[in-house]
């Protein structure tokens, strides 16, 4: 699930930043310096002061997150992240602001700047541990690519805002740094080819088609054209007769050329030089980069062994629920069997178009909204539609939220990537998905983060992976309090998309910590799971391209259903689930060992 929230895209032209830095600081420097030499180390106001400036510099640093989270400001700018300078620049920033943040005495703070000063202090600790690490010699990859992104920036149906005329200029601006930032992107693979910190052959082979197919030669036929044919009513015919020439050019001159080179440069130069492995585990430092991506994406001290361990209990204890399940319908085989009667019987696949699986997903929305007001006594203001994945992306693409702008501008939007839709299978879990990549998960979770203005700017748009993808994957089991799962055959999918996440556990430290093969961890996953071989095939390679991300899901919903059931026990009559989910979720994310921290004591008040 590829949220912008989460994509971790560190975004702006070097040299850009640093003058824009120069003139932000000079107005902005009073109020900084002030918060940590002038002013009492408990001060709120001086507090609040270093999170802001450290947001206006964070948002040069990184535009693109900067237009995810509706800051239009950098929207003519692209990214040159992949330079050592840039990596310094940040290492600096993290580094000043932590030094600045440990001059306040926490002790004396009040509790909601108490957590503020935790979250804070454990992202800049995570950022300056992170650049230790080799990762940039891999610059991006068949899952998390910026190429990718531009695709869909571009396409006019992203986080690129093109309603004015500036907006259309402003897109252009962007695509001159592309050219740049591809440039540098072929230098680190090759410093990575020359240090030995290399992708895997099976990932570089999904990229090549990736890149050669925005490449298409005729302006009017590229993708990048799009927004071009949907022009404002508004906009000057001189204006229209500009910006076509603009497009025209910059799609025959940057774009193409850019991504043409990036595949070639693939398919010639890299991909023979590609490693047959699976896991970071065979890279030279690839234990030190995954023990510190796994305590990133779950934000505890467990151990890939501990995690491991883990996954192997929770996949026997839900296989043990599917088999059940599988005799309450009178099914003789196997459940490997039933799988493939799952997979196949055309009872399954009742859909003849897009729009019908799209209603679909509507309905299952409609017939929750009753019990979902018992359960929130906090809804988003930001609106909500559900869409079809754009077909430049959809063969690679899972279903996906992607959050709206705080300001209600652009609504949160829940992808499905609908191939063809005679074959969309019910089964496969359409009721568990609802739930956690829409409502009440992602969109629930995020718009209400966005829309709380009495958070600090870092918290307000940032997220850690476990809080985040826990909190959806909890809310898949709310399945059956919010009146769904009714089906046996829903829950039977519902239970496969939680088995996905226990299976990830195992999967994922497998193939990066104890040698687990590619081919190995796909089987595995067919054993476990009512997959096709392509689907576990993708599933293994995102785990190979993003290591530790997937751990973050299971870790973080087994934490807030503990959490829940813990107060249940201590509260008896008094705990209310609704007033428990509008406290897990009011304050925004935040690492675990903070979050448990925080509900006890809301707990220990309502006591």
């Amino acid at each position: 699930m590829k949220k912008l929230l989460l994509a971790g895209l560190a975004t702006a032209a070097l040299a850009t930043a640093c003058n824009q830095t120069k003139t932000a600081d000079a107005t902005s420097g009073a109020a900084t310096d002030s918060a940590t030499t002038g002013a009492a180390p408990t001060d709120p106001q001086a507090l609040g002061a270093l999170f802001d400036a450290f947001w206006e510099k964070q948002s040069r640093l990184d535009p693109l997150s900067a237009t995810a989270q509706g800051d239009n400001r950098y929207n003519d700018q692209l990214p040159n992240d992949g330079t050592r300078a840039y990596r310094d620049t940040l290492r600096t920033f993290y580094q000043d602001y932590l030094t600045r943040l440990e001059k306040f005495d926490r002790a004396q703070l009040g509790p909601n700047d108490q957590l503020s000063y935790d979250i804070f202090q454990y992202q800049l600790q995570q950022s300056l541990a992170g650049l230790k690490l080799n990762t940039w010699m891999m610059p991006f990859n068949q899952f998390y690519a910026l190429p990718l992104t531009l695709g869909q920036m571009g396409s006019g149906e992203g986080i690129q805002p093109f309603k004015t005329v500036k907006d259309y200029d402003n897109w252009l601006g962007r695509v001159r740094g592309f050219t740049v930032w591809a440039d540098t992107a072929v230098a680190n693979f090759r410093a990575g080819v020359r240090a030995g910190v290399v992708l895997p052959r099976a990932l570089v082979v999904k990229m090549v088609p990736e890149l050669r197919d925005l490449a298409v030669a005729d302006p009017a036929k590229n993708l990048f054209y799009s927004p071009i044919n949907k022009f404002p009513k508004d906009f000057s015919a001189a204006d229209k007769a500009r910006l076509t020439a603009a497009y025209k050019q910059a799609i025959s001159t940057e774009l193409n050329p850019t991504f043409q080179k990036l595949g070639a440069f693939l398919q010639t130069e890299y991909l023979p030089r590609a490693r047959a492995t699976s896991g970071l585990g065979a890279l030279p430092g690839g234990p030190e980069m995954y023990a510190y991506l796994v305590a990133n994406s779950t934000t505890t001290d467990m151990t890939p062994a501990q995690i491991y361990q883990l996954g192997l209990g929770e996949v026997a204890r839900i296989r043990a629920e599917m088999e059940r399940v599988k005799a309450s319908v009178g099914f003789k085989g196997d459940l490997r069997a039933f799988f493939e009667y799952m997979k196949t019987d055309k009872r399954f696949m009742p859909y003849q178009t897009p729009a019908q699986v799209l209603a679909a997903f509507e309905a299952i929305h409609q017939r929750m909204e009753p019990n979902l007001q018992k359960m929130f006594l906090h809804v988003p203001k930001t609106p909500f539609e559900i869409r079809q994945t754009e077909a430049f992306r959809a063969a690679s693409a899972s279903a996906e939220y992607n959050q709206g702008a705080p300001d209600g501008s652009r609504p949160g939007i829940f992808y499905v990537p609908i191939l063809d839709a005679t074959t969309f299978n019910t089964t496969s879990g359409m009721e568990s998905l609802f739930l956690h990549e829409a409502i009440p998960g992602h969109h629930y979770q995020i718009s209400l983060q966005q829309e709380n203005t009495s958070l600090p700017k870092f918290r307000r748009f940032g997220g850690q992976n476990a809080y985040v993808e826990g909190w959806a994957l909890y809310c898949e089991s709310l399945g059956k309090e919010l009146g769904l799962y009714t089906d046996p055959y829903q829950y039977m999918g519902a239970l496969g998309d939680e088995q996905l996440r226990a299976v990830r556990l195992v999967v994922d430290t497998g193939l990066h910590s104890r040698n687990l093969t590619r081919e190995q961890a796909i089987q595995y996953m067919l054993a476990n799971l009512p997959l096709s071989t392509p689907d576990a095939t993708s599933a293994v390679e995102r785990y190979m391209a993003i290591p530790g991300q997937a751990l973050g899901y299971k870790i973080g919903a087994l934490k807030i259903r503990a959490l829940r059931t813990k107060y249940e026990q201590q509260l008896g009559p008094k705990f209310s689930l609704s007033a428990f989910h509008d406290e897990i979720l009011k304050d925004g994310s935040m690492p675990l060992a903070v979050l448990e921290k925080k509900m006890d004591a809301w707990a220990a008040g309502v006591k």
